[in-house]
């Protein structure tokens, strides 16, 4: 079993920049893929980014390209996002996820998570 704690989303103006954090603790953190989605209102939950449990690897829906920055820090069981020139579209609850799921090509749907966390409000004004 693993905790996920998000944390850092805020209200912001149209152009700045966030960083989102994911705290986990119980299993261990770092066997895990680890995931970012988004909700927004009347919308379904969407994949943003993950990021390999092994080597680092990374990937990205294409919407948030050059936009958005995943990264891990195992040894502090954190797990990051960077959102950089948010866009108001950019609104809505950020959630962290892990999945139990190992493979070449990353798990992009929120049905093969795991474990989530409660959610972080990010709100980008115009």
């Amino acid at each position: 079993q693993v905790q996920l704690v998000e944390s850092g989303g805020g209200l912001v103006q149209a152009g700045g920049s966030l960083r989102l954090s994911c705290a986990a603790s119980g299993r261990t953190f770092s066997s895990y893929d680890m995931g970012w989605f988004r909700q927004a209102p009347g919308k379904e939950r969407e994949f943003v980014a993950a990021i390999s449990w092994s080597d680092g690897r990374t990937y990205y829906t294409d919407s948030v390209k050059g936009r958005f920055t995943i990264s891990r820090d195992n040894a502090k069981n954190t797990l990051y996002l960077r959102i950089n020139s948010l866009k108001p579209e950019d609104t809505a609850v950020y959630y962290c996820a892990a999945t139990t799921v190992r493979g070449v090509v990353f798990v992009t749907t929120p049905a093969g998570y795991d474990y989530w966390g409660q959610g972080t409000q990010v709100t980008v004004s115009s």
